[in-house]
């Protein structure tokens, strides 16, 4: 071990598959001690010919190090590798994809356990881990004493953002995000399917449309504003009832062109429902308030 091996924090990971062996590998090239476990031993083999200590059990991975870092499929995965096993003065940070409420009961599973608890939302693919160039991040939330004991070492494979000691918030900013992210893409594959049947190239059509969507993209802090302020018509463009007034041009284009709106008519129905409640001098924020139940 060298001495720069020796002032890294080691890591124990339970977990390798694709983004469980990306994070392996970033904290290796980092020269962190790294101790592994996966519940198929060959993908670890791989990576004890990178400098890993490979353990046969979770429970030995465990009692390697006093950070736990876990990468599996699902929650319910977290519960069975880590049943039985003492996690006592350990510092446990979940990887795992979940639900917020998975999130915070998973926090206090690992509480009544003798562990400190610190959930991750990873915004990154595997090849982008490790990366800093790439843009990749974690969300965290839990123990702000484990996010800053340990943030330099997690801050290795990606970039850190903490967002509260509610431990069920990282998973909440992860799903927001990726639901945004499908809303877009449901949008950009409507427009494509409008042009599918005509001569016009989808590669002539890719680069007007990623503009428009990132010139789009900053009407979100308008929305944020107006749902803090509580005011919904301050400083509307388009309002409401002019967009409601448009959206039969958007669907029979759709019909027009052989396309499905299955895509748009969902969107278009919480429109018109929030201008029959007599909100046309609005903006589209009040949308928001008829999806909260």
């Amino acid at each position: 071990m060298t001495q720069n091996t020796a002032e890294k924090t080691p890591v124990t990971l339970l977990g390798l598959g694709a983004m469980g062996t990306a994070l392996a590998r970033a904290w290796l090239a980092a020269g962190h001690p790294l101790t592994v476990w996966n519940r198929t031993p060959a993908r670890a083999a791989v990576l004890a010919a990178e400098g890993a200590h490979v353990t046969a059990s979770a429970a030995e991975a465990v009692a390697a190090n006093p950070l736990i870092v876990v990468c599996l499929l699902d929650d319910d995965s977290v519960g069975e590798a880590l049943t039985g096993i003492d996690l006592t003065g350990r510092d446990l940070v979940n990887l795992t994809t979940s639900t917020p409420a998975q999130a915070r009961a998973r926090a206090e599973w690992a509480r009544a356990r003798g562990a400190r608890y610190l959930d991750g939302g990873i915004m990154a693919v595997p090849p982008m881990i490790g990366a800093p160039e790439a843009g990749g991040y974690v969300f965290y939330s839990g123990s702000r004493e484990v996010f800053e004991r340990h943030q330099k070492t997690l801050g290795v494979p990606a970039g850190t953002t903490y967002v509260g000691q509610d431990a069920g918030f990282a998973a909440l900013h992860d799903v927001a995000l990726l639901s945004a992210m499908y809303g877009m893409f449901a949008g950009a594959a409507h427009a494509f399917a409008l042009i599918r049947k005509e001569d016009i190239d989808p590669a002539s059509l890719a680069p007007l449309l990623a503009d428009w969507l990132v010139a789009m993209a900053p009407a979100v802090h308008q929305t944020a504003d107006r749902l803090r302020s509580g005011d919904y018509t301050q400083g509307v463009v388009s309002n409401l009832a002019m967009q409601v007034a448009g959206t039969p041009t958007f669907l029979s284009t759709a019909e027009q062109q052989g396309v499905s709106p299955e895509l748009l008519s969902p969107y278009f129905a919480l429109m018109r429902r929030r201008l029959a409640e007599g909100s046309g001098e609005e903006d589209l924020t009040g949308v928001i308030d008829l999806l909260v139940r």
